[in-house]
């Protein structure tokens, strides 16, 4: 769904290719576990190569996470509409929308929250793109809702329950509980 295999960056440019492959290893392994020089090996390209198109680890990290952001952004909203979910009618389709990616076998938790856990304060801007990410994901959910004095805040409140979703589905390595407890604690929202 939103992963890359080794299959589809070949012949891609240089940049893509290490990009691609990035973004795969540091989804599934972590970006700490992920040295450079096995990125440089699985994109095929030189080290000189590597450098030219990222001058540090920390450039392909803050590379990474804009990459991911615009993929599952887009994943997102196309996953909503695939699931009725349209603005203002409710959100009603989240659930079932979150179950496909949390159930996806190449789910493993939001690079996100994920990068914020691993490199805690070490590399601010990366924060800083896990808040705006965090913030996009948000405002797809205000424009779910129906308009009202609270919609803004009961958005807020309903990202948190997201988060909460994915981080469950994550420790368990299944979605059904996550989805169901979602589901349950979206009822406010849903009657």
């Amino acid at each position: 769904m939103i992963a890359d295999t080794p299959t589809q960056i070949r012949g891609l440019p240089a940049r893509e290719r290490i990009l691609l492959t990035a973004h795969a290893l540091f989804y599934r392994d972590g970006i700490r576990a992920t040295g450079i020089d096995r990125v440089i090996a699985e994109s095929g390209v030189t080290k000189v190569t590597f450098y030219r198109h990222f001058p540090s680890k920390n450039e392909l990290i803050l590379a990474f996470l804009d990459y991911r952001h615009q993929r599952w952004i887009q994943w997102f909203r196309d996953a909503l509409h695939r699931h009725g979910g349209f603005a203002g009618e409710g959100v009603r389709a989240l659930p079932a929308a979150l179950a496909e990616w949390l159930s996806d076998p190449a789910y493993r938790g939001c690079a996100f929250i994920n990068t914020a856990v691993e490199l805690g304060g070490s590399l601010p801007q990366a924060i800083e793109l896990a808040r705006s990410h965090k913030a996009d994901m948000t405002l797809l959910i205000v424009e779910l809702l129906p308009p009202s004095a609270s919609r803004d805040l009961d958005a807020q409140a309903i990202a948190l329950l997201v988060d909460g979703a994915i981080v469950r589905a994550q420790l368990d390595q299944a979605a059904d509980v996550a989805i169901t407890l979602l589901t349950r604690l979206l009822q406010p929202w849903l009657a």
